[in-house]
């Protein structure tokens, strides 16, 4: 089975510490195998007739929000982050599942962090999700589901690559504008509202739960929940740790040794790692 990119770049790297491969060498492949992954991800989100991800994302972010001036867009992008930061301190005034699911529920500058974030400029972050799609593809999975989806855009890269997707979410304002992505690339997906429904049971071979943990009031029910949803054999990929940043205060879980517990209590196998890039984690479901 083919090496997934992060476990490549880590196995250059000990050629330059055994002094086969400069350092130069190895910076110049990184960039090389990234930007094809880049590339991937760029024609996946890229609306026909764009000339640039970027622009194709504010673009399309404008036309949700009705507004044409792509530097207006842009400049609410850039600092959605800050104002995603000013909302949480506006609206969660405890970390009580309620006030915290309202914040989510009602942002709308999440739509506009999330769409910068993907459009690479600042982060190669969302390029996990074309880590998380390699394996599936290599462990023959076709029934998708990204938990926490935000504007989806992991589904997007998926649902063009073949599989079945679903995206799950508790915020309406963000699965409002993924059920307008996919409507608009004429894309099937199920949008599943997590404050309306549950998951259904063993319908998912391949989950991903990206950046989603820290944010969890329960992340141990959230175990329960995807343990639920996979089928046995299914897989389970996800960040479980970060680093404190207190530009983010919606990073509200720190310690993340009680999921590992109940992953495990639940018969949940760890099979890969990525310890090189973004510190992903793969877990299947035994039985």
């Amino acid at each position: 089975m083919k090496k997934l990119l992060p476990s490549v770049l880590k196995e250059l790297w000990q050629t330059v510490d055994e002094e086969r491969f400069t350092s130069e060498q190895y910076n110049s492949e990184k960039e090389r195998l990234l930007d094809e992954c880049r590339s991937i991800w760029s024609q996946a989100l890229t609306l026909d007739g764009e000339g640039s991800l970027k622009e194709s994302l504010l673009r399309e972010l404008g036309a949700y929000v009705g507004c044409d001036d792509l530097a207006e867009v842009e400049r609410r992008c850039k600092l959605g982050a800050k104002s995603a930061e000013d909302e949480w301190h506006q609206c969660v005034g405890s970390e009580d599942k309620r006030s915290v699911e309202r914040y989510y529920d009602q942002t709308q500058a999440f739509l506009y962090d999330l769409t910068w974030w993907h459009s690479l400029i600042d982060d190669d972050g969302p390029l996990a999700y074309l880590i998380a799609l390699r394996f599936a593809q290599q462990h023959g999975c076709t029934r998708y589901m990204d938990f926490g989806a935000g504007i989806s855009s992991g589904g997007i890269l998926f649902s063009r690559h073949g599989l079945q997707v679903a995206s799950a979410d508790i915020s309406s304002s963000l699965l409002r504008f993924s059920q307008w992505r996919f409507e608009r690339r004429g894309l099937p997906a199920e949008l599943i509202d997590l404050k309306e429904r549950q998951l259904p049971h063993a319908a998912f071979d391949f989950v991903t739960a990206m950046d989603v943990w820290e944010h969890l009031v329960d992340p141990v029910g959230t175990v329960n929940q995807i343990a639920t949803t996979l089928c046995a054999g299914g897989f389970l990929y996800g960040r479980f740790a970060l680093e404190p940043d207190d530009e983010r205060p919606q990073h509200i879980v720190h310690n993340f040794e009680p999921v590992y517990q109940r992953l495990r209590g639940l018969g949940f196998t760890q099979v890969w790692e990525d310890d090189w890039l973004w510190g992903h984690r793969v877990y299947q479901k035994v039985g």
